[in-house]
C-alpha cells in the first residue's frame, strides 16, 4: 500500500514539476517579446513620420537598429514559438509585417553588445548570457531589429524543484509508512489471534484498536470466537452425556449376556457388547481431541514407546522393538500413546509382526511402525486415515475394528503440531511415520515443515 501511494506520489510530482518547468521556461520570453512589440511599434511610427531611430541613452543595449537584411542569420536555431507570439503581438498592435525571426544566442558572439554590457552596472545575478535577436521585415530590405537580454536558463530551477520533491516525497513516504505500520498493528494482532485460535485455545478477546472499520472487523472476530468456544463447550456436554447414557444400558447388556447359559452365544453376545463399547469410546475420543483437558508436559519419546511396547508383549502381541536415544518432547502423554498404541495394534492385527523404532530427524522425533502385512493402494493411502474407513481388499473385515484407529492417531498428532505418514515398504508391508516436534507444540498444532514429512533434514540418527 505504501508503495502504490509513493509511486501514486512521484508520478503527481512529476507532472507538477513538468508544468512548472514548462511555465517558467514560457514566461522566460514573455517580457522580451513584449518589449520588442513596444520599441519595433515606436520605430516603424518613427519611420512611417520621417524621424530617424534614435539610440536610447538610458538603454542603448535594447535599441531598435535598422537593417537591410535580416540579424537572424540562417545558420541559427530560430525560436518558432517566440516569432509566433512576436507576430501575433505586432498584429494585435495594429503593425503589418512581412516577416518575422526570432534566435537565441550568447552573449559573447555579439562583440558590440557584450562590450557595452561589460560596462554597464548589473544588479541581481550579473550580466545575461544568451540575447534574444528579434528581425521583423516591415518593408521589402527593410529589417527592424531588436537584442533582448535572457534571464538565465531554469537549469538550476530544475535541480531545486528535484531537491524539493525529493524531500517532500521521502517526508510524506515515511509519514504514510508510520501510519500504514500504525493502522497494521491491530490487524497483525486479529491475524496472529486467528492464527492460534483453535478448540483449546486460552487467548483473550483481541482488544479492538485502530480506525474505526479495522475496529467493527475486530469486534466481529471476537463475537465470533465467543459463538464458537461456546457452541464447543455445548458439543462436550452433549457427548459426556450421551457417552453416560449409552455406557448404562452397555453395561447391562453385558452383566445380562453373561447369564445367558449357551456358551457360544453368551460369547457372541458379549463380544458384540464389548465392540460396541470399543466403538463409542474411539467416537468420543475422536470428538473430544480437539479440547483434550490433558495438559503437556516434557517426556521421553523413546520410554514412552518402550512402555506402549512392553504392555502389548504382555497382551501377546509379536512386537520387535528397536531402541533409541533420550529424546524429550512436549507432549499429552495419554494421547500420545494412544496414537502410538492404535498403529501398533493395527500392524500387529494386519501383519502379524510390527517392528517400531525411534528415530532423531532434525527438529523432529520420528516413531516408524513397520509391518509384513499386504499393504494399501497408494489410491487409497490418504483416504485409509478418514474416519470408519476400512479397505476390504487389503483388511480382513474379521479382525474387527471401527477404522478409526488411524484417524484417532492422526488427529492427536496433528494436536501435537506433528504429521502421520503411511507408505508401502518396497519388500512388501506399510510403514507408518509418526513425526512429533522436540520443540514443544506448534501454534495452532501447525507442522514446523508443511504438511508433508520434512525431506531436507538430514539423515535420520537413531
Amino acid at each position: 500500500m505504501a508503495l502504490l501511494m509513493g509511486i501514486a506520489l512521484f508520478v503527481a510530482q512529476a507532472i507538477n514539476f513538468a508544468l512548472l518547468l514548462n511555465e517558467r521556461q514560457s514566461r522566460r520570453f514573455n517580457f522580451p517579446v513584449a518589449m520588442a512589440t513596444t520599441r519595433l511599434v515606436d520605430a516603424v511610427e518613427s519611420m512611417q513620420q520621417g524621424r530617424p531611430l534614435s539610440t536610447r541613452r538610458s538603454d542603448p543595449l535594447r535599441s531598435v537598429i535598422a537593417t537591410e537584411e535580416s540579424l537572424v542569420e540562417s545558420g541559427l536555431e530560430r525560436q518558432l514559438e517566440v516569432e509566433s507570439r512576436l507576430a501575433s503581438a505586432l498584429s494585435d498592435a495594429g503593425l503589418r509585417v512581412r516577416q518575422v525571426r526570432a534566435a537565441e544566442v550568447p552573449v559573447d558572439r555579439e562583440r558590440q553588445w557584450r562590450d557595452l554590457a561589460g560596462s554597464k552596472e548589473w544588479s541581481g545575478r550579473g550580466p545575461p548570457r544568451q540575447l534574444l535577436i528579434f528581425s521583423v521585415e516591415v518593408a521589402r530590405g527593410e529589417w527592424l531589429n531588436i537584442r533582448w537580454p535572457l534571464r538565465p536558463s531554469e537549469a538550476g530551477l530544475a535541480w531545486r524543484l528535484l531537491l524539493q520533491t525529493a524531500v517532500i516525497f521521502a517526508a510524506l513516504l515515511l509519514a504514510v509508512l508510520w501510519i500504514g505500520r500504525h493502522a497494521a498493528k491491530p490487524l497483525r494482532n486479529l491475524a496472529k489471534a486467528t492464527a492460534e485460535f483453535g478448540p483449546n485455545s486460552s487467548s483473550n478477546a483481541v482488544p479492538p484498536e485502530g480506525p474505526a472499520d479495522i475496529q467493527r472487523l475486530i469486534a466481529t472476530f471476537n463475537d465470533m470466537r465467543t459463538r464458537l468456544l461456546e457452541m464447543l463447550g455445548e458439543k462436550d456436554r452433549m457427548l459426556g452425556a450421551i457417552g453416560h447414557d449409552l455406557r448404562t444400558p452397555l453395561a447391562s447388556l453385558r452383566l445380562r449376556a453373561e447369564n445367558v447359559e449357551d456358551d457360544q452365544e453368551r460369547e457372541r453376545m458379549i463380544a458384540t457388547v464389548d465392540e460396541m463399547s470399543r466403538t463409542l469410546e474411539d467416537i468420543l475420543s475422536l470428538a473430544r481431541l480437539g479440547r483434550s483437558s490433558e495438559p503437556a508436559s516434557r517426556v521421553d519419546l523413546a520410554a514412552l514407546v518402550e512402555a506402549v511396547v512392553e504392555d502389548l508383549r504382555d497382551l501377546g502381541h509379536d512386537v520387535i522393538h528397536e531402541a533409541g536415544s533420550r529424546l524429550p518432547a512436549s507432549v499429552r502423554p495419554v494421547l500420545a500413546t494412544r496414537a502410538i498404541r492404535n498403529l501398533i495394534e493395527n500392524a500387529v492385527k494386519y501383519g502379524g509382526r510390527a517392528r517400531v523404532r525411534v528415530l532423531h530427524w532434525g527438529q523432529y522425533a520420528v516413531i516408524e511402525v513397520e509391518d509384513d502385512g499386504p499393504g494399501i493402494p497408494e489410491e487409497d493411502i490418504e483416504r485409509v486415515m478418514d474416519g470408519f474407513v476400512r479397505l476390504e481388499t487389503s483388511r480382513n473385515r474379521q479382525t474387527g475394528g471401527t477404522g478409526l484407529g488411524l484417524t484417532i492417531a492422526r488427529s492427536v498428532v496433528r494436536e501435537e503440531g506433528g504429521e502421520l505418514r503411511l507408505e508401502n515398504r518396497p519388500e512388501g508391508g506399510l510403514k507408518a511415520s509418526l513425526r512429533l516436534p522436540l520443540a514443544g507444540r506448534h501454534p495452532a498444532g501447525k507442522p514446523l515443515c508443511g504438511d508433508t514429512l520434512c525431506d531436507n533434514l538430514g539423515t535420520p540418527r537413531t
